[in-house]
């Protein structure tokens, strides 16, 4: 039965990995009473209680796309929300997608209002749309662990040597492996041998042929090969290796959301009333695990409520927005750009890009 959760939820989540791929909100205006007419003050009636306009407004209608694996953890409890009508200011209508393609065609053609990618898809969108979108918060850090099996390493400098089995190849993964080797002053063409793998599946057999193998895994991928696989261990968390030598110049922020400035110029009140919503479901995601993996079976982004109990704590939610978001963001797109320029669309984005900074 395990076996069959983890091919399942290797094939839902590594596109993740890979990646790194209505209504009006018009108010009713107020309607005030007409004065009420008295000889002395202390006659006047009480005031006439009216309606706040905000209570008036017609819900918007909200496309929001989302991406399987750690993209859509965050969105879970906002989705259930709104399947069971208790969201007021915004009507959402949720897809949720593993092809980064179709994302960037329902982007392109106005189809996705919002939609919840990868930072680098969003860098090479807003390029693809000539500014079309702008970048709301940062929803998901690093997923990327290193693990072992019966390998002992005490510094990504004892990476000397090995032989390190990895998804993406020139795609996010290649290049954050590639920044953390040469931070630790390794070669990555020299000083160890870098094996990619082009389906998840094949992560499964690696430490069967290979016992010495090191594999770095993104979330919840990464927990499924540590449940299996007794005496395996995570060596190394990405995200922090990446702070350690960033300086703070960068954070590696690997998921986000956007919003298509059309949409934006028409229902800004309708983006904000979403932001409050999104970060409100980021946060049930971070204090009602058990909820929030029940959703995630329920939504299929991970096959069992149990592995996704375990998995989610390690999924790196947050919510970053505004001159944070882009002083760290710009950062690490700096760094996918520096790898490759096509990463990120061919050029880094204008300050445009990030909304609320």
């Amino acid at each position: 039965m395990m076996k069959k959760i983890v091919s399942m939820l290797l094939a839902l989540t590594l596109v993740f990995a890979l990646a790194a791929c209505g209504g009006s909100n018009e108010k009713t205006p107020e309607q005030k009473p007409d004065p009420v007419e008295t000889t002395d003050p202390a006659e006047a009636t009480d005031p006439v209680e009216t309606t706040d306009p905000a209570e008036t407004a017609d819900p918007v209608d909200v496309n929001l796309y989302v991406l399987s694996g750690p993209t859509g953890i965050g969105a879970v409890n906002l989705r259930a929300k709104a399947e069971a009508g208790e969201t007021l200011s915004n009507n959402y209508h949720v897809t949720m997608t593993g092809a980064n393609d179709e994302v960037v065609a329902a982007v392109s053609k106005g189809e996705a209002d919002i939609a919840c990618v990868a930072t680098n898809l969003a860098a090479a969108l807003y390029n693809k749309t000539e500014g079309g979108v702008k970048v709301l918060a940062v929803n998901t850090l690093g997923v990327l662990s290193i693990l072992t099996k019966g390998v002992e390493l005490n510094t990504v400098a004892d990476l000397k040597g090995k032989t390190i089995y990895s998804p993406g190849q020139g795609a996010n993964p290649e290049y954050i492996l590639r920044y953390v080797l040469q931070g630790n002053d390794l070669d990555p063409d020299q000083d160890v041998t870098i094996q990619f793998v082009g389906e998840g599946s094949e992560l499964m057999t690696v430490w069967q042929n290979d016992p010495e193998a090191v594999i770095m895994a993104p979330q919840p991928v990464a927990t499924a090969l540590l449940m299996q696989n007794e005496g395996a261990a995570k060596a190394f968390d990405m995200t922090e290796e990446w702070g350690k030598i960033s300086g703070g110049d960068s954070t590696l922020m690997m998921g986000c959301v956007i919003v298509r400035n059309a949409f934006l110029a028409e229902h800004p009140q309708a983006v904000e009333s979403f932001l409050t919503d999104y970060a409100a479901s980021i946060d049930a995601a971070q204090t009602d695990l058990e909820g929030t993996a029940a959703l995630c079976e329920q939504y299929g982004i991970i096959p069992k409520a149990p592995l996704a109990m375990k998995a989610i704590p390690q999924c790196g939610l947050t919510y970053v927005a505004g001159a944070e978001m882009k002083a760290q963001l710009s950062g690490y797109l700096t760094v996918m750009f520096n790898a490759n320029p096509k990463s990120v669309g061919g050029k880094l984005p204008a300050d445009d890009f990030y909304y609320g900074a």
